[in-house]
């Protein structure tokens, strides 16, 4: 039996010896390894923080003690630690999350993975555990991957330090790294502080050298000392925090886990905010993600643990084609620039910013200033194309709505992993944006359908100077084209049933990756005895004048998307066809408004009658309702 099976909960942790210790944080190693490359996950990050979620689970006491995980994927260590050791279907229906789940574990806080939002929920657990007399207990925020290039972390940090008698402790898990190296002048000063040398040692220094003198030495070393805090400026430039009025500990060695211990001792003791500023390694222990320089496996896929390659070699994707278009469309425009949050490589702009580096950004994990800043180079003449995943839209959607849209600016958006992404669960399902982003004025938005819609869509979208442009599509591998078997005013006819005479007609209306499953729903209809039309717009968003004129020539219409239904295209096209008097029932099929669990994509569009045997059946009821 390993010394895993018996840890049972944290409080197990505290009888290890120091050799236990380190052999368990081998064990976990391994651990991670062989169960994370059956079934994918954030195998770089968690390998990462092993000797860290050990100590913080020696030194404090969860779940009394409060600990919230920024971001997220961090966070497999202390699922260990806290039970949880069935990773066989980890991120899969009926297995462990891939992040914190309340569901899970007590010792569970914060189960949205969006980054830099961990200092706010530890700075609000605080200040109630202090109206409430609860000065036994202390909040600790782990802060790791980029999280504190997130503007939203300052905010928290500027109120934290307002709060002496707040016990709350900052762990910055410094491994340099978001998905790839972390960028920015944040970085820079952490980057200054791993690689110089520690105040505390040149102060012991002076007093050794300077003691040793006599009386005129000990005056020296007292005047000297006085200048303690432009010493740490000159030597460890930790005054970034300090200014704040926050405590400041460290750099810490994050895989010494007695060093991080004694360092979080000393945190918790003092009774205040206090910033413990440790250096790990993404990786670290598994040859293959050390040497990985993109993003040391930060997520993986089914692999083999031996040479951490593929199980299956990766089919060409959505990303692939607009990384590949974006380098087109770069070469022919010059003004066209590319944005990005912390997300070079995951969103496929790495071959652009190769191309034309100074024509990329990345901003860090900072979505709002990514969406304000395009706004500032469109004014300015550029044409920005932000890309990022569906889901982070959402926290610069004030941005879109002011910044850019209230100013007509040509900003194209890019959305990556738009719709039913599945695995990560529900803070990573990109369902809100046809919804979210359908009440934005001017914004035109396209959902193509495969590979030639893709670089279609784009190409139109950088030619809109005078208005946002919103480009989605899904997550994982193409599939095969869907060509068109007529143009209706812009509107892509991909089938027609023609049915018996007399037949009721139905218009199937599919947006972007549910247009093939529009073709098969109408299939079934037409076994039915059903005059069907099968239609795509490709531009969704407004919706289209055409469209809503094909609604008005048909008995029934049905549109299919994998966003949330509510809000969504399907009640803008029966909100645009009765505003035209048009008395035709519109059926839309969507996403309920309400989290998902982590599921396939498949189980949950199953799971949603989102397939086109059970649309077929709910199209026939209310036909026969109708009737």
């Amino acid at each position: 039996m390993g010394l895993l099976d018996q840890i049972g909960s944290p409080a197990d942790l505290r009888a290890l010896s120091a050799g236990q210790v380190r052999a368990l944080a081998a064990e976990i190693r391994g651990y991670l390894v062989d169960q994370v490359s059956r079934t994918g996950g954030h195998l770089g990050p968690n390998l990462g923080v092993v000797e860290l979620t050990i100590a913080l689970h020696r030194v404090f006491e969860s779940p009394r003690d409060t600990l919230v995980f920024d971001t997220g994927h961090q966070a497999y260590v202390h699922k260990l630690l806290t039970g949880r050791k069935d990773f066989g279907r980890l991120r899969r229906r009926g297995g462990l999350s891939g992040y914190p789940s309340r569901a899970e574990s007590e010792h569970d806080v914060v189960e949205n993975s969006h980054a830099s939002t961990a200092l706010s929920w530890a700075d609000g657990i605080a200040r109630a555990n202090v109206l409430a007399g609860r000065s036994d207990r202390h909040v600790v925020a782990v802060v790791g991957d980029g999280a504190l290039t997130g503007g939203m972390a300052w905010e928290a940090l500027n109120n934290i330090a307002d709060g002496a008698d707040r016990r709350l402790v900052v762990v910055v898990n410094d491994n340099g790294r978001s998905y790839a190296p972390t960028i920015g002048g944040l970085a820079l000063h952490l980057d200054a502080l791993r690689t110089t040398r520690g105040y505390e040692t040149v102060l012991s220094w002076g007093r050794q050298a300077l003691r040793r003198s006599g009386p005129p030495g000990r005056v020296a070393y007292d005047a000297l000392h006085g200048l303690k805090k432009g010493i740490k400026d000159v030597v460890a430039p930790q005054g970034m925090f300090e200014d704040l009025g926050l405590k400041y500990v460290g750099p810490v060695d994050g895989h010494d886990e007695a060093a991080v211990e004694f360092a979080l001792r000393r945190a918790r003791s003092f009774g205040g905010p206090v910033i413990v500023h440790v250096i790990t390694e993404k990786g670290r222990g598994y040859t293959p993600a050390e040497q990985d320089v993109a993003d040391r496996f930060h997520a993986v896929g089914q692999i083999h643990p031996e040479t951490g390659l593929p199980v299956a070699p990766s089919r060409f994707g959505w990303t692939g084609v607009f990384a590949d278009e974006i380098v087109r469309i770069g070469r022919r425009r010059p003004d066209v620039v590319a944005i990005t949050a912390a997300m070079l490589q995951p969103v496929g702009l790495a071959p652009f910013a190769e191309a034309y580096p100074d024509r990329t950004f990345d901003v860090g994990i900072a979505e709002q200033h990514a969406v304000t800043t395009a706004a500032g180079m469109a004014f300015a003449g550029l044409h920005p194309v932000v890309a990022v995943y569906a889901t982070f839209l959402n926290r610069a959607f004030d941005q879109v709505l002011m910044d850019v849209g209230l100013h007509r600016a040509g900003v194209t958006f890019v959305l990556d992993r738009a719709g039913l992404t599945g695995d990560d669960g529900a803070s990573h399902n990109g369902m809100w944006d046809l919804a979210v982003l359908g009440v934005v004025p001017g914004l035109r938005l396209a959902a193509p359908r495969d590979e030639d819609t893709l670089r279609a869509a784009l190409r139109t979208a950088v030619d809109v100077d005078d208005a946002p442009t919103v480009v989605r599509y899904p997550k994982g591998a193409l599939t095969e084209a869907l060509p068109a078997v007529d143009d209706v005013d812009g509107v892509d006819v991909l089938a027609r049933h023609a049915g018996p005479d007399g037949a009721r007609s139905v218009l199937v209306c599919g947006v972007g990756a549910m247009a093939r499953t529009a073709l098969a729903l109408g299939q079934l209809l037409a076994q039915h005895g059903l005059r069907v039309t099968v239609v795509d717009p490709r531009w969704v968003l407004p919706v289209p004048a055409a469209l809503v004129k094909l609604v008005g020539e048909h008995d029934h219409a049905v549109t299919i998307e994998d966003g949330v239904r509510e809000g969504g295209v399907g009640s803008a096209v029966g909100l645009r066809a009765r505003d035209a008097g048009i008395a035709t029932p519109v059926q839309a099929f969507g996403v309920p408004r309400q989290y998902l669990e982590h599921a396939s994509r498949d189980e949950l569009l199953t799971g949603l009658r989102l397939t086109a045997p059970d649309l077929a059946r709910d199209v026939l009821a209310a036909l026969g309702a109708a009737s």
